[in-house]
C-alpha cells in the first residue's frame, strides 16, 4: 500500500522554477509515485490534497514554509526519496555554480551599462521595490512578476510615465522590442504592424498569426492585465500608442485587451482616433457600434485583428469560418488568461449554465475552481493557481493532473486546451504530454465549437 510522507522547512523559500526541478528530480527516484515541492500557501495545500499528498504534517505548514512530499510504495522507499532532498538541491546549485549573478540591481546595472531593460521576475511582495530602483536607475521594466499590489502598480506607472520609461506589468508575459522576445514571446518576423496589449496571450497568438500570412511586427508592447483598470487608467497602454504612432517602422497599430471599462475604453479610442496611422481594435466581448470609425478597424476575435491588421498593410484578407458541434459538457482548461476569457465570450452565447474563474458575468462565478460545474472554462494561470507555483506555461503538471480529472467525468464531451509555446516556454508541449499521459491523450478529443 502507497505511503505519503512529508517534510516541513520552516521559512526556507525557494525560486518556483527551482521547486519544479527538485519535485521532478524526486519524481525519478526509486518507488516514487508522486511527489510535491511547494511553498505551503493554502492554494498550494488545496491542491496537494485534492491530488492525495497532503499528510497530517503538511497540514501544519504555513504559507512562509517549504512544503515537501512523497508518496511511494513503501515507508522505507519515501523516507529515502526525502532523504535525497538536500543532495538534489545541492546538486542544482553546483551546476549553477559557474554563472555569474550580480548581488544588486546596481551592480548587475554597472556591469552592463548597455542594457535598457530590466526584467523581473520574483515574489511579488518584493517586486514593486525593484521595479523602483530599476526606474531610478533610468531602465525600462518588464515586470513578470505577479501578486504585486494595484497601490504599488499606480505609483510604479505613474512614475515610469513621468521619466518616459516603460512599464510592463505587473504580470506581464509577452513583450517584442526590436525583434528580441521577452518572457513567452514568439520568434516573428520584423514588419509594419506594431502592437499594444494588456494580455499575454492575446499579444502572443495576434504576432504569431501576422508571421504565419507573411507580415510582421515592429515592436509588440504588454501593459500588464490590470493596466485598463479605471484605478491606473491605461498609463502603459496610452504610452505604447503615443510610441508606435510616433515610430516610422509602424504603419498599422493593434490594440489588445479584455474590455475596458467605459471611461478607460473611452480615453484609449479618443486617443487612437486622433491618429494618422490605422488602429485595429480587439476589446474582447466589446460591442462597438460600427465595424469601422474612421480609422478605427473593430475586430471580431484574435485571429481577425490579426487578419485585418495584415490586410491594413498589405491590401490583402482571406477569412474562413469553421463550423463544428459536440454533444456533452465543455471543459476549458487554459494556461493563456485572455485565450480562456474570448472563449468563455464566444460560448457564453450558445452553451448555458456556463462557469469560469475569470466570469464576464457574476452569474458565471465559479464557486471553486477546483471543482468544474456544467460547462466549465478555467484560466490555470489566475492568481489562486499560481502562488508558489510556476505559471502553467512552464509547469503542466497541474493541468495535466486537472486533465486526467476532466476525463474520466463521463459527462464531459469536450476538453479545450491551448498549447502555448515560445521563449521561455516549452517548445513542443503536446509531444510532452503524449509522453506524460498517453491514456488521457488518446482518449481525450478536442472539436472546433465556433460557430461564426
Amino acid at each position: 500500500m502507497s505511503v505519503t510522507k512529508s517534510q516541513v522547512r520552516p521559512g526556507a523559500y525557494f525560486d518556483s522554477v527551482v521547486l519544479m526541478q527538485l519535485q521532478r528530480s524526486l519524481l525519478t527516484l526509486p518507488g516514487v509515485e508522486d511527489a510535491g515541492v511547494v511553498m505551503a500557501t493554502p492554494a498550494n495545500l488545496e491542491l496537494l490534497a485534492d491530488s492525495e499528498l497532503l499528510d497530517g504534517d503538511g497540514k501544519k505548514a504555513k504559507p512562509d514554509d517549504l512544503l515537501i512530499v512523497v508518496r511511494a510504495a513503501s515507508s522505507p522507499e519515501a523516507e529515502a526519496a526525502l532523504s535525497q532532498f538536500d543532495n538534489l538541491l545541492k546538486q542544482r546549485r553546483s551546476v549553477a555554480a559557474g554563472t555569474f549573478h550580480a548581488h544588486s540591481l546596481a551592480a548587475g546595472a554597472k556591469s552592463l551599462p548597455d542594457a535598457d531593460w530590466v526584467l523581473i521576475s520574483i515574489p511579488g511582495r518584493y517586486a514593486a521595490k525593484v521595479a523602483d530602483e530599476a526606474l531610478n536607475l533610468g531602465k525600462h521594466v518588464f515586470l513578470y512578476s505577479d501578486n504585486v499590489s494595484l497601490e504599488d502598480e499606480i505609483k510604479l506607472k505613474q512614475k515610469s510615465a513621468a521619466k518616459a520609461l516603460f512599464l510592463m506589468g505587473p504580470d506581464c508575459g509577452t513583450a517584442i522590442i526590436n525583434g528580441i522576445g521577452l518572457g513567452f514571446a514568439n520568434r516573428v518576423r520584423r514588419g509594419p504592424v506594431g502592437l499594444v496589449a494588456a494580455s499575454g496571450t492575446g499579444l502572443q497568438t495576434v504576432t504569431s498569426l501576422i508571421h504565419n500570412l507573411g507580415s510582421g511586427v515592429s515592436q509588440a508592447i504588454g501593459a500588464g492585465g490590470r493596466d485598463l483598470k479605471p484605478e491606473v487608467g491605461a498609463i502603459t497602454m496610452l504610452q505604447g500608442l503615443h510610441y508606435l504612432a510616433a515610430d516610422p517602422e509602424t504603419k498599422v497599430i493593434v490594440l489588445i485587451s479584455k474590455p475596458p471599462d467605459d471611461a478607460t475604453a473611452a480615453k484609449l479610442l479618443m486617443a487612437a482616433h486622433q491618429l494618422d496611422k490605422p488602429v485595429v481594435v480587439d476589446f474582447i466581448g466589446f460591442a462597438p457600434p460600427e465595424t469601422q470609425i474612421s480609422n478605427l478597424h473593430f475586430a471580431a476575435g484574435l485571429d481577425h485583428a490579426a487578419r485585418l491588421a495584415v490586410e491594413l498593410a498589405q491590401n490583402t484578407m482571406e477569412l474562413t469560418k469553421p463550423i463544428n458541434r459536440a454533444k456533452g459538457f465543455v471543459r476549458g482548461l487554459f494556461s493563456g488568461g485572455t485565450l480562456a476569457y474570448e472563449v468563455l465570450n464566444g460560448l457564453q452565447l450558445f452553451l448555458s449554465p456556463i462557469y469560469s474563474n475569470v466570469p464576464i458575468r457574476s452569474s458565471q462565478a465559479l464557486a471553486n475552481p477546483l471543482n468544474s460545474q456544467f460547462h466549465t472554462i478555467l484560466d490555470l494561470g489566475a492568481d489562486e493557481f499560481t502562488v508558489g507555483r510556476l505559471h502553467p506555461m512552464l509547469d503542466n503538471d497541474l493541468r495535466l493532473r486537472r486533465m486526467k480529472q476532466e476525463a474520466a467525468d463521463p459527462e464531459v464531451g469536450v476538453i479545450l486546451l491551448d498549447l502555448v509555446l515560445g521563449e521561455g516556454a516549452h517548445p513542443d508541449l503536446l509531444a510532452n504530454w503524449r509522453l506524460q499521459s498517453p491514456r488521457t491523450a488518446r482518449r481525450t478529443k478536442t472539436w472546433s465549437l465556433w460557430p461564426w
